[in-house]
């Protein structure tokens, strides 16, 4: 790219790898053992990344080798069916265990932390961790838990979630979890398509400073899971005396005397580990299955390759127990890391996880982009105000983070940081792109394509485009792909939500754009990509320009069917203490066209109080372009914040096209 290109303005780089940093890390290292292996002479990311899709076969099972996965059986072939799309299956003589390979090496090591909004603070060795989860796989077979089995968790982020997913582990049985401020609907929604024999929840979770009680959802829940034959009850807030009938408490299910030790059984690659749910705001929630070898080989390779994690490092991200970057997190323990747990409200104090990664000296840091955006509205200084010298990797997810927020990390939480906007999600428990850390750190980018990843960018045709907007799709299959979902025997629902509008191929739903250099920027979703005179805007491109405005928190875009057109509808959310004016919306209006273009420009700007988020604190843009059109929306109990909804209700009434 030339140098006065306007794109070498738009994205330039931040950070760059120094030549001893890339030398020391696991890519470099795993580089050199597949040059040595396969006689290659592979010189840089691009080649490795061309190499690892060229043979699928042959760099999934140097991952394995490299992570030093613990199984049994044949590992040849690596692959079968690799043609079918779905329908490969990988490593099919193998045998493996999740929890055996989270838990192999030193017991006395430290390996979990959780701290609580409150200040509390409990540690783990691996000992500890696999003693615990032992006992209470004994007790969960006791009543009768087999491989096959569901055993969910209703649980804020805390350790006994860690422990019970791992004992469920143990057993071959699949875990399937929700955070505790679901509603019971929204619960039973997902939990009630999936028949659960034991549910592990606590009797409620701080946030903001207050606790919440869970026990009156767990009654409801047992009436209305009738597979239930157990309900183990975590005393969270210390309310042991006061919990339902026909439950028991944590301690007492795990004091029953233990006989030998169950060990881990190993089982095919391909058997279910985990039931993720989509949001489930256009209707019930997908169930994902995701299998024990799948997930537990691709998050190796995303940890130790693309983040460069290893043994004693901490590893960090702010999720909770119903968002996949739980089940990410967790499988840190697999690459020798002491994963740290945090439970409550991110920014009460608003500078709470910086103050957490001084304290514990977090090495790679995980947050959402709301929230790094939300750090730089309230003018924090991290890099001022706190010791940072352990922190190595920052990772974004949740929704595109903004270029201006790139600049908010540089300049004010830490100069030297590996900066890696990921996106993948729930429905292959993992990334499509991400970070690496030989590579340069552009504005506004994630960083490259996932290794082993086939990803590419589709025009409508089908066509890969380059420098383009299109669709995100992945033309290859790999090992994290769901084996299906829940109770859909014949595939049909799996395959009409990413195989129907590219046979063959698998289609993302992110509206996407490949960069020269190999990085991606992602637009936005492919379902509410706007589409004002023929022209395809994704909202994001909207986002980037509104919310550097310091009177703007937070803005959402939807387009609106009008006279046979479609435009443009903005809502934003005010920074305090700013009031509402034409010459504001004039100014949002002015921007978009000066820095976007005028098809950019909206044709309605309505402030809001709030916008509507699902738990995991994703906008749901899908929703509110759903209730502009009079249509109805599904599953509210899905959102975080549902009463939102009637805001935007009466606004619709006032934004009908016989309304002028």
């Amino acid at each position: 790219m030339k140098p006065g290109h306007p794109d070498s303005q738009e994205h330039p780089v931040l950070w760059q790898p120094s030549a001893e940093r890339m030398a020391r890390t696991r890519l470099a290292a795993f580089t050199t053992q597949v040059n040595r292996r396969h006689g290659l002479g592979l010189a840089d990311y691009a080649d490795l990344h061309a190499w690892s899709i060229a043979h699928p076969a042959a760099f999934w099972n140097e991952v394995r080798e490299h992570a030093g996965l613990v199984s049994e059986g044949e590992s040849d072939p690596v692959v079968q069916d690799l043609d079918q799309m779905p329908g490969a299956r990988w490593f099919p003589g193998m045998r493996l265990n999740y929890a055996e390979n989270l838990l192999k090496g030193d017991p006395a090591a430290e390996v979990l932390i959780f701290r609580g909004e409150d200040g509390r603070r409990t540690a783990y060795t691996r000992g500890q961790l696999t003693q615990l989860s032992g006992r209470l796989a004994h007790a969960l077979a006791s009543d009768g838990v087999e491989p096959g089995d569901r055993v969910a968790g209703f649980l804020p982020n805390i350790p006994e979630a860690v422990i019970a997913m791992l004992a469920c582990a143990r057993l071959g049985a699949v875990w399937s979890s929700c955070s505790p401020d679901f509603g019971v609907q929204g619960v039973l929604d997902r939990f009630g398509q999936i028949a659960p024999k034991v549910l592990v929840t606590a009797d409620g979770y701080r946030y903001g400073g207050k606790s919440h009680d869970s026990l009156a959802v767990v009654r409801q829940l047992q009436e209305h899971l009738p597979g239930l034959t157990r309900t183990v009850v975590v005393p969270f807030l210390d309310q042991e005396g006061n919990l339902p009938e026909g439950t028991v408490a944590w301690d007492d299910y795990l004091a029953a005397p233990a006989a030998a030790d169950r060990g881990f059984l190993r089982v095919p690659f391909d058997h279910p580990l985990f039931i993720m749910f989509s949001s489930g705001t256009t209707g019930l929630p997908k169930c994902m299955v995701h299998s024990v070898g799948g997930t537990l080989l691709q998050h190796v390779k995303e940890h130790q390759l693309h983040c460069d994690l290893r043994a004693g490092d901490r590893l960090f991200y702010f999720t909770t127990c119903g968002w996949m970057m739980w089940n990410w997190l967790v499988s840190g323990l697999a690459s020798g890391a002491c994963v740290v747990l945090f439970d409550g409200h991110p920014l009460r104090p608003e500078d709470a996880l910086w103050q957490l990664a001084e304290d514990e000296q977090i090495n790679v840091f995980g947050v959402s982009a709301r929230f790094l955006a939300s750090c730089d509205k309230a003018g924090l200084q991290p890099a001022q105000d706190h010791d940072l010298n352990a922190l190595r990797t920052i990772l974004s997810t949740g929704s595109p983070l903004l270029p201006e927020t790139f600049d908010f990390v540089y300049r004010r939480v830490k100069g030297d940081v590996q900066l890696s906007s990921i996106s993948g999600g729930t429905d292959i428990i993992s990334c499509f792109a991400l970070g690496c850390p030989i590579l340069p750190v552009r504005r506004g980018e994630l960083q490259c394509r996932g290794l082993g990843m086939a990803v590419a960018v589709h025009d409508p045709e089908g066509r890969a485009v380059l420098g383009e907007k299109g669709e995100l799709v992945c033309t290859a299959p790999f090992p994290s792909m769901p084996v299906g979902f829940w109770n859909d025997p014949e595939g049909k629902r799996y395959h009409q939500a990413y195989f129907a509008r590219f046979p063959g191929i698998w289609c993302h739903g992110d509206f996407a754009e490949l960069r020269p250099e190999g990085g991606m920027v992602i637009h936005g979703r492919s379902d509410t990509v706007l589409n004002p005179g023929g022209v395809r805007i994704g909202t994001a491109e909207i986002y980037r320009v509104v919310e550097k405005m310091a009177e703007i928190n937070e803005s959402l875009a939807v387009g609106q069917q009008w006279e046979g057109d479609e435009r443009i509808v903005l809502f934003v959310v005010l920074a305090p203490e700013t009031p509402w004016s034409d010459l504001l919306a004039d100014e949002i209006k002015a921007r978009l066209r000066k820095e976007k273009s005028p098809r950019h420009v909206p044709a309605v700007i309505c402030p809001v109080s709030a916008l509507p988020r699902t738990i995991s604190g994703k906008l749901v843009e899908k929703a509110v372009a759903s209730i502009l059109h009079g249509q109805m929306v599904d599953n509210a109990d899905a959102l975080a914040n549902p009463e939102v909804l009637d805001l935007f209700r009466e606004l619709a009434a006032r934004l009908q096209p016989d309304v002028t």
